[in-house]
């Protein structure tokens, strides 16, 4: 191969994540506690996004912000943490769903609005924020400066009208629309904020006697110290100041739930809890589900590492068959699809799995995966696990086949790149070359999760493609940043 020539591009199979958030308020604290914090938790919350980091820090008087591209262990030194003095902290890590990759959109986000100096980190997808945009120009002369929904929901917000939170939290409910948990910070307080329909987790916690952590998964809580209370409601806000917390219940009325039920399946960290249950448990339900929906005569159960092992657990604890593994993940390749060369990004898609020879050989495998996206991947592990000896490899799923995108916080392909559009089950499977092919269906994936099949509470649109609000199914991730010029021709910042 000639030096420089590009190999064959060649997408990930996996979603892309969502973001995570994390807040801290720790009365008391001097210099960069609640910083050091927020960094600690940002580790916690890494699998949500591994594009930028930041965070905001406050000592009651001065907000203060850093961000940069890189993993939460590359963005920050020592020094970093100490330029962020406060007791009140607010940090992120990125993965775009909006917005390219870029410095530039790194959070979290300020603005200084009449009455309030705020950051702000977000996770979801916002789907009107191009015409927010428009509003915040219209209205208040507020230009953005990047093309992410986030800017506009941080302007949003520092420029809503009234002077309580109650005021400004509820102006921000009737206007957006889509998927936000927000974490803010303001000089003298620390905010979360979670959509009325409740689709990304946003939970709260307890640290030492007056303390309280606020984070996308209660993971972070633990790597912090910190006992996890509640998940954040649908709809409400929390406010935490020197007065001490405060719980604004949702001021929008009527509004059905969707919890992101992706979150369960792959998203969320084996040892967080979401909507009460331990997604472990969760996932170790749907294993057991495909073993009694897709019974089959085999040797060994493999996971493919390391977001299948819990289904692949419960797959071989139901059906009988010893589990095992098969194929060993190389920890530090990270996830490919966010290596910014797409050379590099085809070398760690071929270096990311090794398979077990001696676990393998002449053998009768069935490989659990959590979903099957472009089905990319998919068919160079079954190819793997043949030339490493199996006799026979029987793929199932937990995810049913996924056939429409995601609007509201992940970043998974186009309905056209999908192996499920167009294809039968049994297409599928020629198609990955396995000996064998089963699904969860919709029904039993939520019964594994909520105990309810009817999927009651949570938005299941890229199985389905009913969306919890109406979507315009030409969105994707850099609309807002090819229409920046026309709507901020002088490229004003605030």
């Amino acid at each position: 191969m000639a030096i420089g020539r590009r190999l064959p591009v060649v997408e990930s199979d996996a979603p892309r994540e969502a973001c995570g958030v994390i807040g801290a308020y720790l009365p008391g604290s001097t210099h960069d506690e609640a910083a050091q914090l927020a960094f600690y938790g940002l580790f916690a919350l890494q699998h949500r996004g591994q594009e930028s980091a930041g965070i905001a820090a406050a000592d009651g008087r001065t907000l203060r912000n850093f961000t940069n591209q890189g993993l939460v262990s590359n963005v920050f030194r020592q020094e970093d943490l100490e330029r962020l003095p406060g007791h009140i902290a607010i940090g992120h890590t990125r993965y775009s769903t909006t917005g390219s990759s870029s410095p530039l959109n790194a959070q979290p986000i300020v603005s200084k609005g009449p009455r309030v100096e705020l950051a702000l980190a977000h996770n979801g997808n916002v789907i009107n924020a191009a015409e927010l945009r428009q509003r915040l120009l219209d209205d208040w002369g507020v230009t953005c400066s990047t093309g992410t929904d986030s800017e506009v929901i941080t302007h949003l917000l520092a420029w809503a009208p009234g002077d309580s939170w109650e005021e400004k939290t509820s102006y921000l409910m009737r206007t957006l629309k889509g998927a936000y948990s927000l974490t803010v910070c303001t000089p003298d307080t620390l905010i979360g904020i979670r959509d009325p329909l409740g689709v990304r987790p946003l939970c709260i916690g307890r640290i030492e006697q007056s303390g309280w952590i606020i984070a996308s998964e209660s993971c972070a809580l633990d790597h912090v110290g910190a006992q996890f209370v509640r998940d954040i409601e649908p709809g409400e806000t929390v406010v935490i100041s020197r007065t001490g917390l405060r719980s604004i219940p949702s001021q929008v009325p009527d509004t059905h739930r969707a919890h992101c039920v992706f979150e369960h399946i792959y998203f969320a960290r084996p040892d967080s809890i979401l909507d009460g249950s331990l997604t472990h448990t969760s996932r170790t339900r749907m294993g057991m589900a495909l073993a009694r929906a897709h019974p089959v005569d085999a040797d060994i159960v493999i996971p493919v590492p390391e977001s299948a092992n819990s289904a692949a657990i419960g797959y071989a604890q139901e059906s009988g068959i010893p589990f095992a593994y098969g194929l060993i993940k190389n920890r530090y390749m990270g996830r490919t699809f966010i290596e910014p060369d797409q050379w590099f990004r085809e070398l760690g898609v071929r270096n990311k799995f090794n398979p077990l020879p001696e676990v393998l050989s002449g053998k009768r495998v069935v490989v659990v995966d959590d979903s099957i996206v472009r089905g990319t991947t998919t068919p160079r592990i079954v190819a793997l696990l043949r030339k490493a000896g199996a006799r026979e490899v029987h793929v199932r799923v937990c995810a049913p086949p996924i056939v429409d995108p995601c609007f509201f916080g992940v970043d998974m392909a186009t309905k056209a790149e999908f192996i499920a559009t167009g294809r039968s089950i049994p297409e599928i499977c020629k198609e990955i070359d396995a000996d064998s092919l089963g699904y969860l269906s919709v029904d039993q994936l939520h019964d594994a999760v909520s105990g309810d099949p009817s999927g009651k509470g949570f938005c299941d649109a890229c199985f389905t493609g009913k969306y919890p609000i109406p979507v315009q199914l030409q969105l994707d991730k850099l609309s807002l940043e090819r229409t920046l010029a026309a709507t901020n021709p002088t490229d004003t910042t605030l």
